[in-house]
């Protein structure tokens, strides 16, 4: 399980303003966003939720079971996130919630006009020009997901600025919410690119590169080679990538070479430095650092956890 960036601790409800004990909510109104805080004290199942807009929630403490969309439920705990659209109901389950082991969960609902404004933004000026298909556009294909470090760092920044008294908190929180919009458009626009690159190979620019990465992962990839590839100059490419994915290109290409590795491990005998050379690493103790810093463990941990687990 990758390692998944935590959100701050937010102040629980002081017990005498406790109005519920399951989903008991504080709400704060913003011109463009509202800011539930959602506590749960006691074990409770079946428990309908439904916004009027769309909702970011993000899990603080505790745990939660979610039932979406006709899918699978899950597990819902810290330092993960979940998107809804408007008018979708979450069924949520608290198993474990007690007075000694509280579920808290935050959700900033925000106003459909204002991600629509966003999403225009994106597309008028960052567009990658490939066709009609490549347009920005929110999706909940993949609504589940860990936050990582610049996720939680704006949602945080946004619930201070929620819960604050500042006369000026409407103009601080519409830049932080826009630059959330915009990390959550981008990751799902590498998600959705990322799918679709070994069936759409030529489809547009974002494919191809995809594509090509995928392909040679085991290779020592060149950025001259991928620049020529998208027919970009070397700050040019990495400008453009950056802003369609909001990572860099090196960052892509390391981010699949360690789920590369991850099988591998899982799945061989082969020690860490061979599945490190396997994977395009050309140097053990890089492929160690960054195994570690994504993952939370080092490559023969995991390998040791795998074998156990058959």
């Amino acid at each position: 399980m990758p390692v998944k960036s935590y959100l701050q601790a937010v102040d629980f409800t002081n017990p005498k303003y406790l109005q519920k004990l399951v989903e008991n909510r504080r709400v704060f109104n913003l011109k463009n966003c509202e800011l539930n805080i959602f506590e749960s004290y006691q074990q409770a199942y079946r428990v309908p939720l439904t916004f009027n807009d769309f909702v970011i929630t993000s899990m603080v403490q505790g745990k939660k079971v979610m039932h979406l969309y006709d899918k699978p439920s899950f597990e819902y705990l810290p330092g993960e996130t979940v998107i809804v659209p408007a008018n979708e109901t979450m069924i949520i389950d608290f198993p474990e919630a007690a007075n000694e082991t509280p579920t808290q969960c935050i959700a900033l609902s925000v106003d459909e006009t204002y991600i629509r404004s966003t999403v225009q933004y994106l597309n008028e000026y960052y567009n990658p020009g490939d066709g009609e298909n490549s347009n920005w556009r929110l999706q909940f294909d993949k609504y589940h997901f860990n936050n990582d470090a610049d996720v939680a760092s704006l949602i945080n920044k946004l619930v201070r600025i929620c819960t604050s008294s500042e006369a000026s908190r409407d103009i601080f929180a519409d830049l932080s919410m826009k630059e959330l919009l915009i990390r959550l458009l981008q990751s799902q626009q590498l998600y959705r690119v990322a799918e679709e690159k070994d069936h759409h190979t030529n489809n547009t620019r974002l494919h191809f590169v995809l594509h090509y990465i995928n392909e040679h992962l085991t290779e020592n990839i060149s950025i001259d080679m991928l620049c020529r590839k998208a027919y970009l100059s070397r700050n040019l490419f990495f400008k453009w990538f950056k802003n369609q994915f909001g990572i860099t290109p090196l960052q892509y290409i390391n981010r699949e070479r360690l789920k590369l590795a991850k099988q591998l491990l899982a799945n061989t005998s082969y020690s860490v430095s061979q599945v490190g050379i396997q994977c395009g690493f050309k140097d053990t103790n890089y492929f160690v650092r960054l195994f570690k810093s994504a993952e939370g463990i080092t490559p023969g941990t995991y390998q040791a956890i795998s074998s156990y687990k058959k």
